[in-house]
C-alpha cells in the first residue's frame, strides 16, 4: 500500500522530478511498515514543510473509500499504483472503484515547486488571463503533462528589463540569442524573483491560456530543463490593510454618492410632483376664469402700463409696442426669445412718454434756495438766475447747455442740485469719467446677451418725468477706448438741434430729449473736446477767498460736523483764528472739500477728548416705578440692579428702576426724570408714598410690610437719585490758533509772502494753478562781468512759455535801459541768473513776462520795487501788455499775502469788474497796456536807488 501510494504520488510529477523522489519514497514505504496507514496518508497528503516526497513533489491528497474489508483494499491500492506507475497513461473508469484511492486536485496553497514560465512583455496580475506561445517542445511537454495530471498551475515570472535587454533579446549585440534559448540558472538570472501561480485553464497547440492566481517568491532551483523553482507564497497582509483602507474610502464615497443621487431623485421627485400640480392648478384656474397663463398676463402688465399715458404717448412707439405685445403672443415662454421681447417691452413701456413735471421760473424762489445752498459765488448766482430769467420770459429753459468749470471741492455738483431744486425739477447725476464705452451713452443692441439702454434711458425711467436736469460729471476726464468715442456720443445727446430725435441702441426709437436740462462739470475747460465745448456755455467757478471760507466752515460746515459727531454746542469752542489758521495754513485750494476733512478731523479729536472725560450725550433713560398690589405677598422688597456697571452708570444718567420682588405688580408708571426738582415734585404712585394714613397705622396687621417696603423704597430712591443727578462739571474743549496744531497736525503751508519789502532784483508775480491762486517770486541776479555780449540764465523747473518769456523780457530790458539810462552798459557785458523759487513745482504759462521785465530792470538799474506790488501780465517786443486769465483766483491770491497794489492788464479791466465786492475791497488796482506804464508804477521817482 505505502509503495502504491508513493507511486501515485510520483505519477502527478515531472519524469525527472518523480525519478528523483522514487528512492526517497522506498525508504518510506519500507520505513513505515510498523506504522499504521492513516498517518502515513496524512503525511502524503501534506506536503508542506515535510522532507522527502512532501518537500521535492507538488503535494496532492488522497481520499480513501469505505470497502468490505482491509485486504481488498489493499489489492485495490496496488493495482492502482501500478496502473500509475505506467506511462502516463491516464486512469479508467474501469480502475475507479469505489473502494480505490481517489486523487484529490491539488490546491493552490500547496504548490511549493513549479515550473518556470518567462513572461517576455508584461507581468501577470491575480485574476487576470494571460495568452502566451510556449516556443520550447520540451517546456511544452512538461505543461501538458501537468495538466493531464491534474497538476494545472506553473510559476509566470517577468523577465528583467535591464540595460543591456529587452523583452524579447538578451543582449543587443547579439540579436539572434533568443530569451526563450536561454536554460537552467541563465534563465533564471533574467527573471524577476517575484511572480505569480497560474493556472492553466487550457492548452491549444503552442498556445497556452493561464489565469493569475497570487503572489510567488523564487527560493532556489529545483531542475534547469525545463526551470523548475521551488516557491514561498507571499501573504499580502500590509497590502492588505492598504487595501481594506482603500476599499473602506471607496465604500463611504459610494454611500455618500447614492445618499446625494437619493437626496437630488428626491428633491426631482418632489420639484416635477409640484409642477405638475401648479400645472394643474393653472389650467382649473384658467378654466374657472380665476387666472390668465403668463404671457397673457404680461401682456395685460405691459397694456396697463400704457394706458394711463396712451393720449401722449407719441404714434410711433405706441406701433411698436401693439407689434411686440402681437410677437409676444406667438412665442413660448420657454424660448430665449421671449425673455429678450418680455424686457423690452418692459423697458418700451416704464418709459414716462409725454410725462413733464411742470417748471417754476419764480428768480426770487430760486434766489433763496441758491443762498441757502451756497455761500458767495455771486456772480456764478447771478449768471443763473439770468439764465432762469429767460426761460420764464420763454416759457421754457431748453436751449443752452451749461458747463459748471472750476477747481475741485468749489460746489459744482452741489449748484447743479441747487438748479433743479430751484426749478422744481427731478435731478439725476451720472459721471462720464474715464468712460471709454458708447454703450454707456447710447444703449448695447438687444441681441447681446445682458444688453441694457444707455444712460439717459436709464436716467428717464428712474425719475419718471421726461424733463429731468441731468448732470453730467467730469466731461473733461472723458475716456476712449477701442469700442467708440464716448464724446462723439455726448454730441447726439446734448445737441439741441439733434437730441429732439435721440436713438439708443436697444429701443431702437427716438426719444425726444429737447425738454431735458443738460448741466456739465469739469475742472479744466482745455481738457473738454472742442465740438463737445462749442455746444456748451460755460460758468466759470474760481473758488472761495478766505473771507467765504470762513462764512462757509462757521455757518455750514462746523455745525453739520458737530451733530454728525454728537457733540453739544456748549461743550467745545471753535475760534475765528483756529479757523482763519486752517484755512490759510491747511486748506489753501480753491474749493472747501479738504476744510470740511480738517474741520472733522477736529471734531473727531474733541469727542475723543471728551468721552475719556467721561462725557456722555446719551438721551436719559427713563425710571420706571412698580406699583404693587394692595395684598402683599411678602414683607420685603428688593431693589435689583443688575451689576456694578449699571450703578455706576446711575451717576450719569438719570435711569433709576425700582423693582419690589415680592409684590404682585398692577401698574407700572415709566417717567423720565433730569433734575432733582423733578425727582421731589414727582408724585410717587399708590403704595410708594412716604406718608402713611392713620388708618394704616390702625391696621398693622396688613400694612406692616408696605410700610416696611415703602420706606425701603423710598430710602433706595433717594440714594440713587441723589447718586444719579452728581453734577459733573467738564471743561469746555477750545480750539484756537496756538493749539491747532495739536487736533490737525503740522501746518501744511507756509506763509507765500516772504519779504515785507523786495530786494533789487526781486519783483512778486501772480500765478494760477489747480487749486485756485497763489503768488511766486521771480529773482534775478549777476553772475560776472565780461567783454562779450550779455547771457541770460533760467531755473525753477520752467516750461517753454516760460522760457520764451525770459528771452523776451531780456530783449526788452536791453531797449527800456537805453531809454532811461543811456550811460549804464549792465545788459551789454553781464551774466544773468533768473530763477522761480520752488524748483520741485513745474511752472509755465503766458502771463509772467512784465514781472520778469521789472526783476531786471530792478536789478540793472539798483531800484527797490514798490512794496506790497504784484503784477502778472505778458509783454510783446513791441512793449505792449497782452490780457491774462485766472483773475479772480490771483486777486485772492493777493489778498491772501497782504498785497496792497495789483497790476492787471487793461484787457482784464471788465473781469475784474464783475468780481464781488467783497474780492475787491481794499486793493489798488492799475490796469495798463504797454509797459511803460508799469515802469512808472513800479519804481516810483521818490524810490531810493542803491549802490552797485
Amino acid at each position: 500500500m505505502l509503495r502504491a501510494a508513493a507511486a501515485t504520488t510520483a505519477g502527478f510529477l515531472p519524469p525527472r522530478l518523480a525519478a528523483e523522489t522514487a528512492p526517497a519514497a522506498r525508504v518510506v514505504a519500507a520505513a513505515g511498515a510498523e506504522v499504521r496507514s492513516s498517518p502515513l496518508l496524512r503525511a502524503l497528503g501534506v506536503p508542506r514543510g515535510g522532507a522527502g516526497i512532501g518537500s521535492a513533489t507538488p503535494g496532492r491528497r488522497m481520499y480513501f473509500a469505505s470497502g468490505s474489508d482491509s485486504s481488498g483494499s489493499a489489492a485495490d491500492s496496488d493495482s492502482e499504483a501500478s496502473s500509475a506507475a505506467g506511462a502516463g497513461e491516464e486512469e479508467s473508469e474501469g480502475n475507479r472503484s469505489s473502494s480505490a484511492v481517489a486523487p484529490a486536485i491539488i490546491r493552490p496553497e500547496d504548490c511549493h515547486t513549479v515550473i518556470a514560465l518567462p513572461l517576455p512583455h508584461q507581468p501577470l496580475f491575480p485574476g487576470f488571463f494571460m495568452a502566451m506561445s510556449v516556443k520550447d517542445p520540451k517546456l511544452l511537454k512538461a505543461l501538458v503533462e501537468n495538466h493531464k495530471r491534474s497538476f494545472p498551475y506553473a510559476g509566470a515570472f517577468l523577465v528583467k528589463n535591464e540595460e543591456d535587454t529587452d523583452s524579447n533579446t538578451v543582449t543587443r549585440s547579439d540579436p539572434k540569442k533568443s530569451i526563450h534559448g536561454l536554460k537552467g540558472k541563465e534563465l533564471l538570472k533574467h527573471l524577476h524573483e517575484i511572480g505569480t501561480l497560474a493556472k492553466i485553464t487550457s492548452i491549444q497547440g503552442d498556445q497556452v491560456l493561464l489565469l493569475g492566481h497570487c503572489r510567488l517568491r523564487i527560493t532556489e532551483m529545483v531542475e534547469e530543463d525545463p526551470l523548475t523553482v521551488k516557491v514561498d507564497h507571499l501573504k499580502v497582509s500590509k497590502r492588505l490593510m492598504l487595501t481594506l483602507e482603500l476599499v473602506k474610502r471607496e465604500l463611504e464615497i459610494t454611500k455618500l454618492q447614492q445618499s446625494i443621487a437619493k437626496t437630488i431623485e428626491e428633491k426631482i421627485t418632489g420639484e416635477q410632483r409640484r409642477y405638475l400640480l401648479n400645472e394643474q392648478l393653472k389650467a382649473i384656474k384658467k378654466e374657472l376664469g380665476l387666472e390668465t397663463d403668463d404671457k397673457t398676463a404680461l401682456s395685460e402688465k405691459f397694456r396697463k402700463r400704457i394706458e394711463s399715458r396712451k393720449e401722449k404717448c407719441p404714434s410711433h412707439i405706441l406701433q411698436v409696442i401693439e407689434e411686440e405685445l402681437t410677437k409676444l403672443q406667438l412665442l413660448e415662454a420657454s424660448s430665449s426669445e421671449f425673455s429678450v421681447t418680455s424686457n423690452y417691452l418692459d423697458w418700451l413701456t416704464v418709459l414716462p412718454w409725454g410725462d413733464y413735471s411742470d417748471e417754476n421760473f419764480d428768480v426770487l424762489r430760486a434766489q433763496r434756495i441758491l443762498d441757502e445752498d451756497h455761500y458767495g459765488l455771486t456772480d456764478v448766482k447771478e449768471r443763473i438766475l439770468e439764465f432762469i430769467a429767460v426761460g420764464k420770459l420763454r416759457g421754457s429753459s431748453q436751449g443752452k447747455i451749461i458747463c459748471l468749470c472750476g477747481p475741485p471741492g468749489v460746489g459744482k455738483t452741489s449748484i447743479g442740485r441747487s438748479v433743479a431744486r430751484a426749478l422744481n425739477r427731478k435731478f439725476y447725476r451720472f459721471s462720464v469719467g474715464g468712460l471709454s464705452d458708447i454703450a454707456e451713452i447710447k444703449g448695447h443692441r438687444r441681441t447681446y446677451v445682458g444688453a441694457m439702454p444707455g444712460k439717459m434711458v436709464q436716467c428717464l425711467k428712474s425719475v419718471g418725468t421726461s424733463n429731468p436736469l441731468v448732470l453730467i460729471d467730469d466731461t473733461d476726464k472723458l475716456g476712449r477706448g477701442y469700442s467708440g468715442d464716448p464724446a462723439n456720443a455726448l454730441l447726439e445727446l446734448l445737441d439741441p438741434e439733434q437730441n429732439a430725435n435721440f436713438l439708443d441702441h436697444y429701443l431702437d426709437v427716438p426719444i425726444d430729449l429737447s425738454k431735458v436740462l443738460f448741466v456739465c462739470t469739469a475742472d479744466v475747460i482745455e481738457m473738454i473736446p472742442g465740438p463737445l465745448l462749442d455746444r456748451m456755455e460755460i460758468i466759470t467757478i474760481a473758488g472761495y477767498i478766505t473771507d467765504e471760507k470762513m462764512h462757509i466752515a462757521r455757518d455750514y460746515l462746523e455745525k453739520n460736523t458737530r451733530e454728525a459727531c454728537g457733540i453739544m454746542p456748549e461743550q467745545v469752542e471753535v475760534t475765528d483764528s483756529a479757523l482763519l489758521a486752517l484755512i490759510e495754513n491747511y486748506c489753501r485750494e480753491a474749493g472747501v472739500r479738504n476744510l470740511q476733512k480738517q474741520i472733522e478731523k477736529v471734531y473727531r479729536k474733541i469727542a475723543l477728548q471728551l468721552v475719556r472725560q467721561g462725557v456722555s450725550n446719551e438721551p436719559a433713560r427713563e425710571i420706571t416705578l412698580v406699583e404693587p398690589s394692595e395684598q402683599p405677598t411678602g414683607v420685603s422688597i428688593a431693589t435689583e440692579v443688575e451689576n456694578k456697571s449699571q450703578r455706576d452708570s446711575l451717576a450719569e444718567d438719570v435711569s433709576v428702576h425700582v423693582i419690589p420682588t415680592d409684590f404682585s405688580c398692577e401698574k407700572i408708571n415709566v417717567v423720565s426724570l433730569t433734575t432733582k426738582s423733578e425727582v421731589d415734585h414727582y408724585e410717587h404712585p399708590k403704595g410708594v408714598s412716604k406718608e402713611t394714613s392713620a388708618d394704616d397705622k390702625a391696621t398693622p396687621t396688613n400694612t406692616s410690610g408696605k410700610m416696611e417696603a415703602n420706606e425701603h423704597t423710598e430710602e433706595v430712591m433717594e440714594a440713587l437719585v441723589d447718586e444719579a443727578l452728581v453734577d459733573k462739571t467738564v471743561e469746555k474743549v477750545v480750539v484756537d490758533a496756538s493749539n491747532l496744531d495739536n487736533f490737525v497736525g503740522k501746518a501744511v503751508f507756509q506763509p507765500e509772502r516772504i519779504y515785507d519789502q523786495t530786494p533789487v532784483g526781486v519783483v512778486m508775480g501772480l500765478a494760477w494753478n489747480a487749486m485756485g491762486g497763489s503768488t511766486l517770486y521771480i529773482e534775478t541776479a549777476k553772475v560776472e562781468d565780461g567783454e562779450k555780449k550779455g547771457a541770460l540764465v533760467v531755473t525753477g523747473q520752467l516750461g517753454d512759455v516760460m522760457k520764451e518769456s525770459a528771452q523776451i523780457a531780456h530783449t526788452i530790458c536791453r531797449s527800456i535801459l537805453h531809454e532811461k539810462e543811456p550811460n549804464n552798459t549792465f545788459f551789454t557785458k553781464s551774466k544773468l541768473h533768473l530763477h522761480v523759487p520752488a524748483g520741485a513745482t513745474p511752472k509755465d504759462g503766458p502771463s509772467a513776462g512784465c514781472t520778469m521785465v521789472t526783476s531786471m530792470l530792478s536789478l540793472a538799474m539798483g531800484k527797490l520795487v514798490k512794496k506790497d506790488l504784484a503784477m502778472t501780465g505778458e509783454v510783446t517786443l513791441t512793449g505792449r501788455i497782452l490780457p491774462i486769465g485766472g483773475v479772480k483766483e490771483k486777486t485772492i491770491a493777493a489778498r491772501r499775502s497782504g498785497i496792497k497794489t495789483i497790476i492787471f492788464p487793461a484787457a482784464n479791466r471788465r473781469d475784474f469788474d464783475e468780481l464781488a465786492p467783497n474780492v475787491k475791497e481794499g486793493l489798488e488796482v492799475h490796469f495798463v497796456d504797454k509797459y511803460s506804464e508799469i515802469y512808472d508804477l513800479a519804481f516810483p521817482s521818490d524810490s531810493q536807488a542803491l549802490a552797485s
